[in-house]
């Protein structure tokens, strides 16, 4: 595991607990966990749109659209959404552009 021996994994993990102490470390798993679970949830989400848009754009090949711009753009959509107050901003982000729109 990345050429790290049993000693080595034994004093990272010593640190660890010396730094966020024993009462900390199951918080600090249960993020981690649920962090990882998100992504998978996120990568399964992406793969089925990404086989839909894949139909899509074979269907409608006049579009024009590329796959990735879609994908990025959902992944980040989905990234914002998971910090605090964020989607508040994008809403008002959102109305700004509109009605800059509307001025042109």
């Amino acid at each position: 595991m990345f050429g790290f021996g049993p000693a080595e994994l034994l004093i990272i993990a010593v640190i660890v607990l010396l730094i966020f102490g024993a009462k900390r470390l199951p918080e600090i798993g249960k993020g981690i966990g649920g962090a990882v679970k998100e992504f998978k949830k996120i990568k399964k989400d992406l793969a089925t749109d990404e086989a839909a848009s894949a139909k899509q754009k074979h269907k409608a090949s006049a579009a024009g659209q590329n796959a990735s711009d879609g994908i990025e753009a959902k992944v980040k959509e989905k990234v914002l959404e998971q910090m605090p107050g964020m989607k508040k901003v994008m809403d008002t982000k959102k109305k700004v552009d509109k009605a800059k729109e509307l001025l042109k």
